[in-house]
């Protein structure tokens, strides 16, 4: 039977000297890293592809510029006053032991 797994991760067994597993594990997190952010920049590139093919704002602005406004304005007020709400919560103080 094998032995469980103690952790997770790029880090070497516990069981095994370090030396060349620390090269490996350096490599895989350089490999995961480049993967993730070709993947965004794809991500980000297809969403801005997709945003400029649909041109939904302009129409909207073109159709009903006032309310386009007036919705814009009440957004932009709205996430304000969110904000500030986070400022006015009661702060969570840790108890002490």
């Amino acid at each position: 039977m094998r032995k469980p797994i103690e952790s997770t991760g790029f880090t070497p067994p516990s069981g095994r000297a370090l030396g060349s597993e620390r090269r490996t594990a350096a490599l895989a997190e350089l490999v995961a890293i480049a993967g993730l952010a070709l993947c965004t920049i794809v991500a980000a590139t297809v969403v801005s592809v997709g945003i400029a093919r649909a041109d939904v704002a302009g129409n909207v602005i073109d159709n009903e510029g006032s309310m386009f406004t007036v919705a814009l304005v009440l957004g932009v007020i709205f996430v304000a006053m969110g904000g500030v709400s986070v400022f006015t919560l009661p702060r969570h103080k840790p108890k002490k032991q």
